[in-house]
């Protein structure tokens, strides 16, 4: 029986073998270097998203903000205009009140009396005067507290002497402005209306 020598054969197999461990460790080194490549760009990708809408945010939140800016404005604007308005209403109703007090005084201050001083602080009215007789400073009380718009007056006479011997009475009286009060007719007149309205409501 003839003897083979295997050791080429074997080491041509050895050969192969090695060459085809390298190929497949030289694929997979090169897809693992695609896949890195690809990671990396998704990666990159989802990140200038990100950006791209951190941006858009920014630019959102920065009209936001102009926005709410030019609101404040508006709303400022707008206290203002309201602010006027009351101190324009409040004019008006104390121009009317003023304007029935001074036609008041002009039409039914008493004979005999004179008034030497007329001041004003916010609501508060202070009149100085004489008159001849403590029945017409009395008389000058009465128109005032029969006006609907003064209240709580205060009255202070003093009775002294002129030069001439005569009795003279100097007063201050203090009252305030108010809103206009209900008229006795007019209160019973809405009493009135709500117990008709009351007896309807029961039958």
């Amino acid at each position: 029986m003839a003897h083979l020598n295997l050791l080429p054969w074997r080491e041509l197999r050895r050969k192969e073998l090695n060459h085809q461990v390298r190929n497949i460790a030289i694929g997979v080194a090169i897809l693992m270097a695609g896949l890195v490549y690809w990671a990396y760009l998704f990666m990159g990708g989802l990140i200038e998203e990100q950006h791209q809408r951190n941006s858009f945010l920014e630019q959102q939140i920065k009209k936001v903000e102009l926005e709410l800016k030019e609101v404040n404005k508006v709303k400022k604007k707008k206290a203002q205009l309201l602010a006027r308005m009351e101190v324009i209403q409040k004019l008006q109703s104390d121009r009317t009140r003023m304007v029935k007090l001074f036609d008041g005084l002009a039409r039914n201050l008493p004979k005999g009396m004179y008034l030497s001083l007329f001041e004003i602080k916010g609501n508060k009215i202070t009149l100085k005067g004489s008159a001849d007789s403590n029945g017409t400073v009395s008389k000058f009380m009465r128109l005032i507290e029969g006006s609907e718009y003064f209240t709580t007056p205060n009255l202070n006479v003093i009775n002294i002497k002129d030069d001439k011997g005569l009795r003279v009475s100097n007063f201050t009286l203090k009252f305030q402005f108010t809103k206009a009060k209900k008229k006795p007719e007019m209160e019973k007149d809405s009493k009135s209306g709500e117990s008709a309205a009351k007896k309807k409501g029961t039958r």
